[in-house]
Parts: structure tokens; sequence; C-alpha cells
């Protein structure tokens, strides 16, 4: 399992996000408190963030060291400064390479996309069945082999085939096939999921079987105000409420944050 953070609100630099907080993502990496399975976040970072002014696409910035080991991170987060940021530290499963490749942000095109859970037996189960579902330009884009990607590449493919649908409805749509594909192949999924165009927040706390991965939202902290925080797990003492099993969190331009039922 990995951890993961999402800020969207008022532009920061990575440091107070990565750094300062008592329970931040670099701690969580050694010592943290809700995974599900694994004990530490060793298996390298990721981190994707959008220009405050340009209307480009996303950077990223990634690593197989754990990020405690990374001598560039500390100074590149006070340099990197942001509205939207996304970020994982990687607990790999086992069997699953650690190169770039496997390394979180993905992105496509203006999307990033960070997920924290897991296919159980992932490459005897849904592998290929998910691969089947995907349409030529995706299958080409997957550059991994990690069940992360797969399941970001199933949910590019159904938006594709429903461009009427927007993000929200189309992840309903992706975890609903998810599950059902778990159930054909006796197999268990969680996702806990979160995509961005660099304006809004769509992300997910699911699991085919209970408890999933955990997940919560605050907003509004008085250090971070106009701003919506998702991660793993609070970063800081202050308002965090735990997302509903099985929902959907949409966060607005404007940091309105809704929840739906899967």
């Amino acid at each position: 399992m990995c951890r993961l953070l999402a800020y969207l609100g008022s532009p920061v630099s990575l440091e107070p996000l990565l750094y300062e907080p008592e329970h931040s993502l670099i701690v969580q990496s050694y010592q943290p408190r809700e995974m599900l399975s694994g004990v530490v976040n060793a298996d390298g970072f990721g981190m994707g963030w959008y220009h405050v002014q340009r209307d480009t696409e996303p950077f990223t910035y990634k690593n197989t060291l754990p990020i405690w080991n990374d001598i560039n991170l500390s100074s590149l987060s006070r340099y990197v400064e942001s509205g939207c940021i996304l970020s994982y530290v990687r607990s790999a499963t086992a069997g699953q390479a650690l190169d770039f490749s496997n390394c979180q942000p993905f992105q496509y095109q203006r999307l990033l996309c960070i997920h924290n859970g897991r296919i159980e037996n992932f490459r005897q189960t849904l592998y290929v069945p998910i691969r089947q579902q995907l349409n030529d330009q995706v299958y080409k884009w997957v550059s991994g082999t990690t069940d992360s990607e797969h399941i970001f590449a199933l949910l590019l493919s159904l938006w594709q085939e429903n461009p009427g649908k927007t993000l929200e409805q189309s992840l309903h749509i992706t975890l609903l096939k998810l599950a059902e594909m778990a159930l054909t192949h006796q197999t268990h999924a969680s996702a806990n999921l979160v995509i961005s165009n660099g304006n809004r927040l769509v992300a997910s706390r699911f699991s085919t079987k209970s408890p999933a991965p955990s997940l919560y939202w605050t907003a509004n902290d008085p250090t971070f105000p106009n701003a919506v925080i998702l991660a793993s797990e609070p970063l800081f003492a202050g308002n965090w409420t735990l997302c509903p099993e099985n929902s959907i969190i949409s966060v607005g331009e404007d940091c309105d944050l809704r929840i739906e039922p899967i």
C-alpha cells in the first residue's frame, strides 16, 4: 500500500506540505499509522504539479529511492509552487519492478493520477482482462506493469468511449467495472484514486472487500486557508474527516467538496 497526498487551493510551495507537518508524507514513508499491508513506503516516490499561471501540461518529479534519501527534494520543494499538487510514497507489491515506469503520478495529457490500493494477484487475475478492455491509443500509452497504471488506463479508455460523461461519472463506471471483473476472476481490488486536470480533484475511497484503505480530507485549515487537502493519513492535528467507504470525492475550482456514494 502507498500513502497519498493531494492539494487544491491557493498556491503554496511543496515544503509546507512535504516537510513541515508533524506527520508529513516523508514521516509516513517510514512510520505510517494506517496501512493495511506493508510496514514502510521505501520503494520510491513521486509528485506532480501544475504551473500557477500557464495553461500547460503538468510537471512531475519521480525517484525510485526512498523519499528520505533524495538529496535534491529539499531544495526543489522550496522552489516549486502550485495551487494543485499530487504526491505519493510507494510500498511496492511483491514482484513489481522498482523502476521509473512504475512510479506515480501517472500522466496522460493534462491528467495526473495517483493510486493507493491493489488488485490481489494482479498478474494472474486482471492483468490480461483489463488490457483487453483498453482502446488502441491507451493500450500503447501504458508503459509500466503495475495494477495502479492499469486501473488508470481502464478509466481513460472508458472515458474516451463516453466523452459526454464527467470525470466523476467515468470514475464511477470504472470502479463498478473493476468490481465486476474482480468478482468474475475471484480476486479483490482496492482503489483509492486521486485524479486531477489542474483545476479540480476527483478521488475515490473504494474496495471490493472492507475495510477500504484510509483516505481523509480537510478544508480551510488555518495553516492552509482556501484549500482542500486529501491524504491517506492526517498530516497534522486539525479538522480531518475520514471519507466514507465506497465513495467518490469531488473538489471544484472554488474548493467546494462533494461526496457521493458509489
